[in-house]
């Protein structure tokens, strides 16, 4: 199983990790809420975790310009 890390805004792939079993406790899904989970991890066919973060661009952009906070997609 890989478990990859992505951003929301810019779809920029930031990492990942190749583990046969990990405990989710220690990546801290566990203190996410139902809805949050829902929303940030998606499972693929083939048993990877794709887990949708904030890039430091993109945070860096969202700093700047918090407005864009309001936007589904602020990247054209």
């Amino acid at each position: 199983m890989t478990i990859i890390y992505l951003c929301r805004h810019c779809g920029q792939k930031i990492g990942s990790i190749q583990q046969q079993v990990i405990d989710s406790s220690i990546l801290g899904f566990d203190q996410l809420s139902v809805k949050d989970k829902e929303e940030m991890i998606t499972y693929k066919p083939n048993g990877d975790m794709h887990i949708q973060v904030i890039c430091e661009n993109c945070e860096e952009a969202l700093g700047h310009h918090p407005h864009y906070h309001e936007l589904d997609f602020f990247l054209q």
